[in-house]
């Protein structure tokens, strides 16, 4: 404000500045005429020294025959001609003399002698106008700081979003569906006694749609849709939170029947006396805020408090108990149906070819949510775009896979001779122990071509969504990870780096097999370590032991066992098959990349 109120000013400093000098400088260079009395008048009236007398009231403007200005001034209450007579002035002196009466001033009179005066004042005038503009500005500002920031969002016509525009998530959509319906028409479950869902509270990984259901029930109720993200309502001032909680219940409460959607609600819900750092005054007050409106509300009011969050873990359990958010729904993951039924409603407006296979593209994409579905279609455009191309080509989506899984692919890394041989080998070598043993996911593609910050990559997708997992898939996965370090190993005898993020991934699997899922045969089925979170830093920063030193020794050794296990699976492959491998890399050499046709073309028969 105070540096907008100095703009000003300074602004109407330099137009004062600038209109003073033009006028002093007019001032300057005009010719002033000379002032004389009326004694000088008769006298070169008299000498015949005066060719025009032009009268403007009591101003007498003369003009002599060699073209000199002079001024005087008479009584106003005599005239010229009776004044000239008085004072003695013969008519036939006033033959040659051009005497001209006016009025009033012309234009210049009125420029020179009023303008001067006037500017400067009317600019004084607008900068106090504006000074009281900006203040009343700031006054307003902060009688406004307690408001609520909610955003009032009304669905209307085309742009109005309704759970037709929202694929897969199908139970989600059944529970909301009775939140429309109460919105609807609440009398048909308060005559039976039924309460009015207060909360409705939805979580799922991001990018699963809980944005896009929650304006999809407004868009099937056709309320007012009030819109906010949690970290609105948290300020350095303690107590703005509370305030711009009420102010919101207070404008939805005159919207009613409406729905008000907290966005991230975990950013002011979290746990309250957390511990170090866990504790903020103005959060847990506009926390208890949010608790208090929500118990308040009267059950005839139809407002719903709709809510999303990827933490449920984190959030206080005064916000989940029944009465507050009494409705909890999950989204999760699309499986493949889910996942084909999402791209179809992205494709609708991209001129996607028609030999392009949704479902083709549904199966290579596992754990894909609908963000990152919306994401690919996205990239597959702008890469036809980039191609000169007029429709999005099935090749180009399948290379968007592989940008939004691996990352862009960096052509300006080039490997050297000795280093293409080495990551061949490693890739090869994966891909191998992937092909021959039961278990593991099929090959999709091997490349050579760095992604990301991989020199390599070998991609393997499931034929079919899973959601359970075995111990002899772990432990054949251990192998195809551990693949790439042994073949480097057996073929050059010595590793290289480009291993360490196998050996770090296959080290965490193999401790999760131990410590987490029991399926360990040394230690039993039990779980061991206990995660413990601190809340304000929102991740797990430490794992408290509930074991004694003897059984960490035993985990050590049981991780251990079965990466040595592993690795000698491995290992005996690549030596049994080394041939084959040697096939594979001379293949990826020439080609650098390939397919899973080309893959399987290779073996004399597909085992999987």
């Amino acid at each position: 404000m105070s540096k907008t109120i100095l703009k000003n000013f300074l602004v109407f400093l330099i137009i004062f500045l600038v209109i003073a000098v033009l006028f002093s400088t007019y001032y300057v260079t005009a010719e002033k005429p000379t002032t004389i009395g009326l004694e000088k008048v008769v006298q070169q009236l008299n000498n015949g020294e005066i060719s025009q007398i032009i009268v403007k009231g009591d101003q007498l403007e003369i003009t002599q025959t060699n073209g000199k200005k002079e001024v005087s001034s008479k009584e106003s209450t005599e005239s010229l001609s009776t004044l000239l007579k008085n004072f003695g002035v013969e008519a036939n002196k006033l033959q040659n003399v051009n005497i001209e009466i006016q009025s009033g001033g012309d234009w210049s009179f009125w420029l020179t002698t009023i303008l001067p005066f006037l500017i400067p004042f009317i600019l004084i005038v607008l900068f106090v106008y504006f000074m009281m503009r900006q203040l009343q500005g700031a006054n307003t500002k902060a009688l406004s700081f307690g408001q609520s920031q909610a955003r009032e969002i009304q669905q209307k016509g085309k742009a109005k979003i309704t759970f037709k525009d929202v694929a897969g998530c199908k139970e989600a959509k059944e529970e909301l569906t009775e939140i429309v319906e109460f919105l609807k028409n609440p009398r048909k479950f308060t005559q039976l006694g039924a309460k009015i869902p207060k909360g409705v509270l939805l979580m799922g990984a991001p990018g699963t749609g809980k944005t896009l259901l929650a304006k999809a029930v407004a868009g099937e109720a056709d309320v007012p849709f009030f819109s906010i993200s949690g970290s609105e309502f948290v300020e350095m001032f303690v107590g703005v939170g509370a305030s711009r909680v009420r102010d919101l219940f207070k404008r939805a409460k005159k919207s009613a029947p409406c729905i008000i959607f907290i966005d991230e609600i975990d950013a002011v819900g979290r746990q309250r006396g957390a511990g170090l750092g866990g504790s903020h005054d103005e959060r847990e007050q506009t926390l208890n805020q949010i608790l208090v409106e929500m118990d308040g509300m009267e059950t005839k009011i139809n407002v719903i408090v709709m809510a999303a969050t990827n933490r449920p873990d984190v959030l206080d359990p005064a916000l989940l108990r029944p009465g507050r958010f009494d409705r909890r729904v999950i989204l999760d993951l699309p499986d493949i149906n889910d996942r084909e039924a999402i791209l179809k409603v992205h494709a609708e407006n991209k001129p996607i070819s028609r030999e392009t296979d949704l479902r083709r593209i549904a199966e290579r994409t596992p754990g894909f949510s609908g963000a990152d579905l919306a994401n690919l279609l996205n990239e597959a455009a702008i890469l036809s775009a980039r191609r000169n191309k007029k429709i999005i080509e099935q090749a180009e989506i399948f290379e968007s896979v592989e940008k939004v899984m691996l990352g862009p692919e960096r052509k300006s890394h080039i490997l050297n001779e000795a280093e293409k041989k080495i990551t061949a080998f490693h890739e090869a070598g994966h891909a191998l122990v992937a092909h021959e043993l039961p278990h593991v996911d099929r090959v999709q593609k091997v490349s050579i071509i760095s992604r990301g910050q991989a020199a390599g990559y070998t991609l393997k997708l499931p034929i079919e969504d899973r959601h359970l997992h075995s111990r002899s898939e772990f432990i054949e996965e251990l192998s195809v990870l551990l693949a790439g370090f042994v073949a480097e190993k057996e073929i050059f005898g010595e590793v290289t780096t480009g291993a360490s993020s196998d050996l770090r991934t296959a080290t965490e699997l193999a401790k999760s097999i131990v410590t987490e899922y029991g399926m360990d045969e040394n230690i039993g089925p039990r779980t061991l370590g206990e995660r413990e979170e601190l809340i304000f830093l929102g991740k797990e920063i430490h794992e408290q032991r509930d074991y004694s030193e003897k059984t960490a020794e035993r985990i050590d050794q049981s991780i251990s066992a079965l990466i040595s296990s592993a690795q000698l699976t491995a290992k005996n492959i690549i030596i049994k098959d080394r041939k084959q491998l040697e096939k594979i890399v001379n293949e990826l050499i020439k080609k650098e990349t390939l397919e899973k046709e080309e893959f399987e073309a290779l073996f004399p028969k597909t085992k999987k």
